[in-house]
């Protein structure tokens, strides 16, 4: 029987959040310390443990089937590979960043300037698509210490918080892309292998609107249940069951995290009470 192989980093930002989705998804596997290939015990698939930066090449050549890792990779990778899926985790962005105390004008800023960056692909169109002249100094860690050892004027790197940047006194000042976690997949996959990876994909979307939505319970008057369907409508239409104290019924729906947050005001001026916002583990539609 054919397993598929998935490709996820050994270590770093997205290991643990890859490692946690696996097993959101019902996959078991073990993964002892230098562990670099194991089997999944109730699923058809063996996992990779592998640096980020050769993953896509790996999903190219089909030495594994698909990969988790970010966006920002996929694309300064540039391999012939598909994006099947966004993830929602591992949120970030690819940034210019200058000394903080320098002025900065616009992107003409870096005219003549040096950026060290381990993006050279993706911050080489920004600078062609923004006719901009500067040299690329190219270093695989410890971006952020570059100007400061007189190594290059600016960088361009990963930002998630931005506190990094700060502490070695950047600032960073031009969003290059935004980038997540996502799936990619060879383009050549047998059937068989398809359709494992359907219902891992089947899986994961799951988890992820499992992650979107809440459920919720409240109680409220007869008399208010029309008004607040229309302010929480659910998937179709809300639950609603009799409580024992007459005139008043339990509402249950599912909800948006989002919307909830916005009509929660709108709920209780419309006479809803005791209200319960619950995590859903799995959500199928």
């Amino acid at each position: 029987m054919s397993r598929l192989k998935i490709a996820i980093q050994k270590s770093g930002r997205l290991s643990e959040n890859s490692h946690r989705l696996l097993e959101e998804c019902g996959i078991k596997f073990s993964n002892g310390a230098g562990i670099l290939k194991t089997s999944a015990r109730n699923f058809p698939v063996d996992i990779l443990f592998l640096r980020d930066d050769d993953i896509p090449q790996y999903v190219e050549q089909q030495v594994a089937d698909i990969g988790i890792l970010g966006e920002n990779m996929v694309r300064e990778k540039n391999k012939d590979v598909t994006i099947l899926e966004q993830l929602g985790f591992a949120a970030c962005r690819l940034s210019l960043a200058i000394p903080k105390e320098e002025p900065f004008s616009g992107p003409e800023y870096f005219n003549n300037k040096k950026i060290a960056t381990s993006y050279p692909r993706l911050l080489s169109e920004y600078l062609l698509k923004n006719n901009i002249s500067a040299q690329i100094e190219e270093i695989s860690g410890s971006v952020e210490i570059a100007p400061g050892i007189g190594l290059a004027d600016a960088v361009c790197d990963i930002v998630s918080s931005g506190s990094t940047l700060l502490t070695n006194g950047l600032r960073e000042v031009i969003t290059i892309m935004k980038s997540q976690a996502v799936i990619i997949g060879n383009k050549n996959l047998d059937v068989e292998k398809k359709a494992i990876l359907e219902k891992l994909l089947f899986r994961i979307r799951a988890v992820k609107k499992s992650k979107e939505n809440k459920y919720i319970l409240l109680n409220a008057p007869e008399s208010s249940i029309d008004e607040i369907c229309r302010i929480l409508p659910g998937m179709k239409s809300p639950t609603i069951l009799p409580l024992v104290e007459k005139g008043w019924c339990s509402l249950h729906s599912v909800v948006r995290e989002d919307d909830f947050w916005e009509r929660i005001d709108q709920l209780k001026a419309a006479g809803a009470e005791g209200i319960l916002v619950i995590p859903i583990e799995k959500m199928i539609l």
